[in-house]
């Protein structure tokens, strides 16, 4: 088998497509968009959906008018098509008098019903149907378009561009200018007006307007979309923000705690005199396996640490340090009370630091949500875990400070740590109108003999 090859001359034109102008690229994509939007299965059958319900003024009316309101759209659409069939009927050349001015009206009702299941066949319909109705009615001085005509086919327009796409309308202008131009030219000489210049006029006008509420609604679905997703990174971030801190302090209290049972592991010994050898090598398997957690735990834990995080110089704070709180949340002028039930015990510091946070940020909600609003803190030491509430009264009003909302990161914030102490949490607003935080952190009892 022999293979040829065939070189073109370097002078020789090319005809692939990408070597066209761009002119004719531009040119074919818009014959491309005309037969897509205009040719392409014209007649499918697209019904107009019910109108959505959901919006800030059809949300309050009753149920039977609220479902009325979703078919709307189609009694306009209805309305139009019947006041088309009576302009039709009575502006033929025997208004109501004969067969053909009722011929008339129904051709020029009949596209605009059939916007409602079938757009882009109406609109070709009511280019057809212009020129039957003109020639039914040949006294008339309207060309191309009699005063029904006029109507069915300015409203078409508008149905269909509110159906479809912005470049729907543009293509439909066209072929609405082409049809004006060319009947104008070839049949409109024995008619003494025509009244194509007012349709594309009219028409133009119509579609601009219906063209920038696609523009506008495109773009208020894009921001809505936008904002959720922000607002769904922004919650995620907050999430990831705060388990990163309490990662970090988790790290610190038990690196701190590792970092002691391996000391005293290691000086064990030699505070017996002559240790057995099975204590040593007893104490010596407990120094080697806290250096190894806590190595393990650094090496884990020790990346949610940003570059320049700087461990605070100051102890972490516990429910001891809550005076301190009150105190400064008394001096900001609203009056808090703390309440404290059970028998007073020290905690592990997991727990000491997160009641402490959760106690910390439900106070700053009720100074942001309810400014000048009373609160009461109460602790409960119960067996097997800590008892946190936290409720506030309603903004007194009237009140010289306005409350400032924030995002719901507090709240979050709360869940997390919440969450990974395995505890429970519930907060929503109370019958007075304040708000309420109760949470229950489990803490698991230590025997003596197990110390």
């Amino acid at each position: 088998m022999t293979e040829t090859t065939h070189q073109q001359p370097a002078g020789a034109p090319r005809t692939g497509d990408g070597d066209r102008s761009p002119e004719y690229r531009l040119a074919q994509n818009a014959l491309q968009g005309l037969r897509q939007d205009l040719f392409h299965d014209p007649f499918a059958y697209r019904p107009m959906e019910p109108r959505p319900t959901t919006g800030p003024l059809l949300r309050r009316l009753p149920t039977r008018i609220r479902t009325a309101a979703e078919r709307l759209p189609h009694a306009v659409v209805g309305a139009i098509a019947l006041l088309t069939l009576l302009i039709g009927a009575v502006s033929g050349s025997e208004p109501g008098g004969d067969a053909r001015a009722l011929l008339t009206g129904l051709l020029c009702a009949l596209p605009v019903v059939a916007t409602l299941t079938r757009p882009v066949g109406a609109f070709w319909l009511s280019i057809a149907v212009s020129p039957v109705t003109a020639l039914l009615n040949g006294g008339g001085s309207d060309w191309p378009w009699m005063p029904g005509a006029f109507v069915s086919h300015l409203t078409v327009l508008v149905v269909v561009a509110l159906r479809t796409r912005p470049r729907t309308a543009v293509w439909m202008w066209v072929v609405t200018a082409a049809y004006a131009i060319l009947s104008d030219i070839f049949i409109g000489g024995s008619y003494y007006y025509t009244n194509g210049g007012p349709m594309l006029v009219t028409s133009a006008f119509a579609l601009l307007v219906v063209c920038l509420w696609h523009v506008r609604h495109t773009a208020q679905q894009e921001v809505t979309a936008q904002q959720t997703v922000t607002a769904q990174e922004r919650s995620r971030r907050t999430l990831l923000e705060e388990r990163t801190t309490i990662a970090r302090e988790l790290h610190d209290v038990v690196a701190h705690h590792m970092s002691v049972v391996a000391i005293q592991a290691e000086a064990a010994p030699y505070r017996v005199e002559n240790p057995p050898e099975e204590l040593e090598r007893a104490f010596a398997t407990i120094r080697e396996n806290a250096v190894a957690a806590l190595t393990e735990l650094r090496r884990i834990l020790g990346v949610v640490r940003a570059e320049d995080y700087e461990a605070p110089d100051a102890p972490q704070p516990t429910l001891a340090d809550l005076d301190a709180l009150l105190v400064n949340v008394r001096d900001a002028g609203p009056a808090v009370e703390k309440v404290v039930t059970g028998a007073v015990r020290e905690l592990p510091p997991g727990v000491e630091l997160s009641a402490y946070r959760i106690v910390q940020e439900a106070l700053s909600n009720s100074l942001r949500h309810a400014p000048g609003a009373s609160a009461r803190v109460e602790i409960g030491y119960v067996l097997g875990g800590l008892g946190v509430r936290v409720v506030n009264g309603p903004m007194p009003g009237p009140s010289l400070v306005k409350p400032s909302p924030g995002a719901g990161h507090g709240i979050t914030g709360m869940r997390e740590r919440v969450a990974m102490l395995n505890g429970e949490m519930t907060a929503g607003p109370t019958e007075d109108g304040g708000y309420e935080v109760a949470v229950f952190l489990p803490v698991t009892a230590v025997n003596e003999g197990d110390a």
